[in-house]
């Protein structure tokens, strides 16, 4: 397995940010009804390759605009979706965690499934928990750039993801999903399922908050 890695403007900025995404699918269809199709991958077009795309796309929109004081990592963590049981799970961020010196970077937030054609993104209980004033603080900024409706200031479901591991070793990490998505995990997981519309809707989130005029840096109360 393999930790994708890549750096904007990052060695002599002050504030540090890193960028996730999951880049595997899951290697079985465990939600098809018929046992014979639980055996095979899922395409992973929401479940993987959705906040890969946003990644992709916003380290080309943001060449040479950053801020000098702002750099970004993006991190494509491989073995997030492998299991079937969680001790088989989120293995990528959890190997990038152990690897990470402690202040190395200031906070992370984490893309997953944001490619839902109706896409709804709550506030993820974990990361409300482990991170409140990032939470806070960018859903503010989502109803400031017209964003509300996708970033509603809503309570989701608590969310097992690849942040969990990345808040244990210390970097205050959010994760951003939409769980609301019928064909999660089986084989109907396919980009017609998917709105490039979503994509740029947290794509211009990212872009706008990783560019604003006072960028975020993260409080006391985020901070382990």
């Amino acid at each position: 397995m393999w930790n994708i890695i890549a750096e904007q403007n990052w060695e002599k900025a002050e504030i540090k940010v890193c960028l996730f995404a999951h880049w595997d699918t899951r290697p079985s269809a465990d939600q098809e009804l018929d046992e014979a199709n639980q055996l095979k991958p899922i395409p992973g077009a929401n479940d993987g390759a959705s906040g890969v795309a946003v990644l992709v796309e916003l380290a080309r929109a943001l060449k040479g605009k950053l801020p000098a004081n702002v750099g970004v990592q993006y991190v494509l963590v491989d073995g997030e979706d492998l299991g079937p049981g969680l001790d088989e799970m989120f293995l990528g961020a959890d190997y990038y965690a152990k690897q990470m010196t402690k202040g190395s970077a200031n906070y992370g937030i984490l893309l997953d499934m944001i490619g839902d054609k109706d896409l709804h993104v709550p506030k993820e209980p974990n990361s409300m928990r482990m991170a409140p004033t990032l939470v806070k603080e960018l859903y503010l900024h989502a109803a400031r750039v017209n964003l509300r409706d996708a970033f509603p200031s809503v309570i989701g479901p608590e969310i097992l993801d690849d942040h969990l591991p990345l808040n244990e070793a210390g970097l205050p990490t959010i994760d951003l999903i939409d769980f609301d998505y019928a064909p999660w995990h089986t084989l109907g997981d396919t980009p017609d399922k998917c709105s490039a519309a979503s994509l740029g809707k947290v794509g211009k989130l990212l872009e706008t908050w990783l560019l604003r005029e006072k960028p975020f840096n993260i409080s006391k109360d985020d901070s382990r």
